[in-house]
């Protein structure tokens, strides 16, 4: 895999963790003996946009939630002060952390065209300050993909160039998940010039996308901001993703937090395959190392 240089980059990761606000779990230096912790996205389990998903992680026995902002014509659900609420009434209620936030709707409302991205995006960064959080997924896929659009991904970067700023004085990351490879994604941040973009890594997408999921997470190391477990073939553990293997590359970066969970397959059932891959997920990433 050819690697791109690495000077710029490691000006810009050494001096993440100097940024206010941005020295957190997950990400930079995490406290030694830290582990793993084990999410899901609320959506993989019917749950999206819906506190009902801390009860479900609860009994599934999860420590957290990917919670998605939902959709919508000019606003989403999240944006609303009362409904940020009652998801951390609700978490708190269940024990369940937020693992981080997710624009799943730029799918359908691209990033890279669409005016209304551009201010959720923004938006976004208000509501993860307002609920304690440090990580917002924007993703990357159906209408927005960015693979062969050249024009797509300049609109990208500077638009990331001016909300980043924003994202850098609240202490909040925006992970960018899509179809790109490692090399197309250090670009992206290299030319946006800021400590608060990131990768959001889904092992899964990476694999069937035809890469070297374990050479890119060490080459990408520390500009992953969180990471999605999936297995598009089977059960965690009997498909085609040799997580041993995602935790060895992982502990050469040093990265310790949240492994989300995200298009489990169901060949048990909903509930009794979450709990297999979950058990199985403990095995490989412990919470303490």
């Amino acid at each position: 895999m050819k690697r791109l240089r690495m000077s710029r980059r490691e000006m810009m990761v050494n001096g993440a963790c100097a940024v206010a606000g941005l020295a957190l779990m997950g990400s930079c230096r995490s406290p030694e003996r830290a582990g793993f912790k084990i999410g899901v996205c609320d959506w993989t389990i019917g749950k999206r946009t819906d506190p009902a998903s801390f009860e479900m992680a609860k009994r599934l026995g999860l420590d957290g939630v990917q919670v998605n902002f939902g959709s919508g014509r000019d606003d989403l659900p999240l944006f609303n002060p009362e409904l940020q609420k009652k998801f951390l009434q609700t978490a708190k209620k269940h024990n369940v952390e937020i693992a981080s936030l997710a624009l799943g709707v730029l799918n359908g409302v691209p990033y890279k065209s669409d005016p209304r991205a551009e201010r959720w995006v923004a938006e976004s960064i208000d509501v993860c300050k307002a609920m304690g959080l440090n990580v917002v997924l924007l993703a990357f896929f159906g209408k927005a993909d960015l693979r062969n659009d050249k024009e797509g991904v300049d609109v990208v970067v500077e638009r990331l160039k001016r909300v980043a700023p924003k994202a850098e004085e609240a202490g909040v990351f925006l992970g960018l998940e899509s179809w790109l490879s490692a090399e197309q994604h250090l670009d992206i941040i290299d030319r946006v010039g800021s400590p608060a973009v990131k990768v959001y890594y889904d092992v899964g997408n990476s694999h069937k996308a035809g890469y070297d999921i374990y050479e890119e997470i060490r080459l990408l190391g520390r500009q992953i901001c969180e990471f999605h477990a999936k297995d598009y073939d089977d059960l965690y553990g009997r498909g085609t993703i040799a997580f041993e293997e995602v935790r060895r590359a992982m502990d050469d970066i040093g990265y310790r937090g949240w492994i989300v969970m995200e298009g489990v397959k169901m060949p048990l059932g909903l509930e009794e395959s979450m709990r297999y891959d979950a058990k199985y997920l403990r095995g490989v990433f412990p919470p303490r190392v």
